[in-house]
């Protein structure tokens, strides 16, 4: 982001509560978004969203026949180009979710309280209301990302199967190769549930334990699986090459599947790469936002 279009967006009335953190060429960019504590306080304990500029760009999304853990619907690969857009520097957080909703799920509300952990049981829909809800308060357009803003997000100019590189660690992921990589997505819904509610809910660990990547953003890879926008595809075949949503036409529908990526702190790390995807219906999840600078929302 150039130091004109800084200016121009601090500059812009509905941008006004924009606090931009870096300007340095070679750090990360964005704003901090402050948000009204539990019942509508505010101050130094108030928490607030922290959103990093991801540049404009074109990438590769998918990943090759020859990648370690490779799976077909990871293809076919293809061109993407893309807009800047602002993303959450971390998934949302319980602190963030009670900022802005007041109250959390009811499958949250037996779960261990954590303002740094995030939340990790909540459904597409839940999601959808925590956006719509966030931009209502700030007067900008919050929406889940599409899944090829999540990827380029993701990998931050890498091309591998981690944004670290070839190879996972349990010092850069929270993941668990322990778990028996057997569940082919919608094959086996059943398998899938009770693996998922097999170990407890607070499993998941703070946000920002583990190295951000070139872009700044943490818990890409592992802790807990994010909500995409899209709705759930076997394969790219048709896929837009613009970086917008892939929605169907029936998304109106109940029960539509919806894409989840980044994998979980229960997940296998070969389902925590870059381009590895889940469409497994009626499963709950995390996830992070994203702000496009101005005009309407690439997603509407």
């Amino acid at each position: 982001m150039s130091a004109s279009a800084t200016r121009q967006a601090a500059a812009d009335p509905g941008a006004a509560s924009f606090r931009f953190l870096l300007s340095h060429r070679r750090r990360s960019q964005g704003y901090r978004e402050a948000l009204a504590g539990p019942g509508g306080s505010e101050g130094a304990n108030a928490p607030s969203l922290t959103m990093l500029w991801i540049p404009p760009g074109r990438f590769w999304m998918g990943s090759p026949a020859t990648e370690p853990n490779h799976h077909d619907n990871e293809g076919p690969q293809h061109l993407v180009q893309l807009q800047g857009y602002f993303m959450g520097q971390t998934p949302v957080t319980q602190g963030q979710w009670l900022a802005v909703m007041e109250d959390f799920p009811s499958e949250l509300r037996d779960q261990p309280r954590d303002r740094q952990l995030p939340l990790d049981r909540v459904s597409w829909e839940q999601a959808i209301d925590f956006c719509k809800k966030l931009s209502t308060i700030t007067g900008r357009r919050y929406t889940l990302p599409s899944e090829a803003q999540w990827e380029y997000a993701c990998r931050a100019g890498t091309t591998g199967p981690f944004h670290f590189g070839d190879a996972v660690a349990q010092q850069l992921a929270h993941y668990d190769d322990d778990r028996i990589c057997d569940i082919k997505l919608n094959q086996d819904i059943d398998k899938a549930e009770e693996a998922m509610n097999s170990q407890s809910a607070n499993s998941v660990l703070p946000v920002s334990l583990f190295p951000a990547n070139a872009w700044g953003l943490h818990d890409m890879h592992g802790n807990v699986s994010e909500w995409c926008l899209d709705s759930w595809h076997w394969s790219y075949a048709d896929a837009p090459s613009d970086g917008s949503a892939w929605l169907d036409e029936e998304d109106g529908a109940s029960g539509v599947s919806r894409v989840r990526r980044g994998g979980s702190c229960r997940d296998h790390s070969a389902q925590c790469r870059s381009a590895a995807r889940n469409g497994i219906p009626y499963m709950l999840a995390g996830f992070r936002v994203v702000c496009h600078p101005q005009g309407p929302s690439l997603n509407a």
